[in-house]
């Protein structure tokens, strides 16, 4: 199973803003185009996001779909990713100080990618879940420094080694 961590420094409330507003999906999910509302509201169970993958060329269409959510704190989703299959994806948030601990885990659950999955696999969902907590973090992170008072202190940049 890919797992991957990155204390954010924004409080968990401001990640879960992000997490749960549905059109803001696509910014923090890599590879992903322009994300929409399908089903429901995002990010109540059975809701679904509907959003395209852009390969080269090609263009994918896929959906997420929320199978569990615990308001503030855990999001558990299914990646639909057509003839690929399904994925279980799923985001935990722990206060971690005056910032948020982001715990994510990814595995495939049926069809062609749990099938294929191996160690090559699981090393490119490592990079993209790296990037993707980067990508959140930078959402996260300037929406707080927008609401905290001016202190000076900024978050480290990307590629310093400061998770």
């Amino acid at each position: 199973m890919a797992v991957r961590h990155r204390v954010i420094e924004a409080d968990p409330a401001a990640v879960w803003d992000v997490l749960a507003d549905g059109h803001r999906y696509a910014e923090w999910v890599v590879g992903t185009g322009v994300s929409r509302p399908k089903h429901g509201h995002w990010p109540r169970r059975d809701a679904s996001i509907a959003y395209e993958i852009h390969l080269g060329p090609f263009r994918l269409g896929n959906e997420t779909v929320v199978r569990h959510c615990r308001e503030g704190s855990l999001l558990e989703l299914e990646i639909m990713a057509g003839f690929l299959g399904t994925a279980r994806f799923s985001i935990e948030l722990r206060e971690w100080g005056e910032h948020c601990l982001v715990i994510v885990d990814e595995h495939p659950l049926q069809g062609a990618g749990g099938a294929l999955h191996n160690a090559g696999v699981e090393a490119l969902i490592q990079v993209r879940h790296r990037s993707m907590l980067a990508r959140l973090a930078r959402s996260c992170e300037d929406g707080a420094d927008r609401r905290r008072e001016p202190s000076g202190r900024r978050a480290p940049a990307e590629g310093t080694g400061h998770a």
